[in-house]
């Protein structure tokens, strides 16, 4: 992941902050504790970023969810259809349980995207 390190991929990958990618934007890394799926700080530990720009900044992340989801799903319809073999109906259990079970890390993936459209990396913040 060092690789990525001064990406927008870096800070979409590892929940880091989009500007400093020091401060994590998570308060639990864990995205399967339901009760903390979506807890956020309010501002980088490290560079002192506003995470929540507006009360309703994230609502905008569900265009992503939703583009995230399809692609997921026709992944999964590709592999379980044409390279598995599953018949339709099959085809289509794999698809609402991989979705089901990747929900958490969908709406946490597609939170850092959409807050990595606004935000840029800045190494100036990052040195400290």
């Amino acid at each position: 992941m060092q690789l990525l390190k001064g990406s927008k991929l870096y800070s979409i990958f590892t929940g880091t902050c989009p500007v400093c990618q020091k401060g994590k934007m998570y308060v639990d890394r864990n995205p399967y504790k339901f009760s903390k799926t979506l807890k956020m700080h309010d501002r980088c530990s490290h560079c002192d970023t506003k995470f929540k720009m507006e009360p309703s900044f994230f609502y905008g992340a569900m265009y992503v969810s939703y583009a995230v989801g399809v692609a997921i799903s026709v992944a999964t319809f590709i592999i379980a259809y044409f390279f598995i073999g599953l018949d339709r109906h099959y085809t289509f259990f794999a698809i609402t349980g991989i979705l089901a079970l990747l929900l958490p890390i969908i709406v946490r993936i597609s939170r850092n995207i959409w807050i990595n459209f606004f935000m840029k990396y800045n190494k100036e913040k990052a040195k400290d």
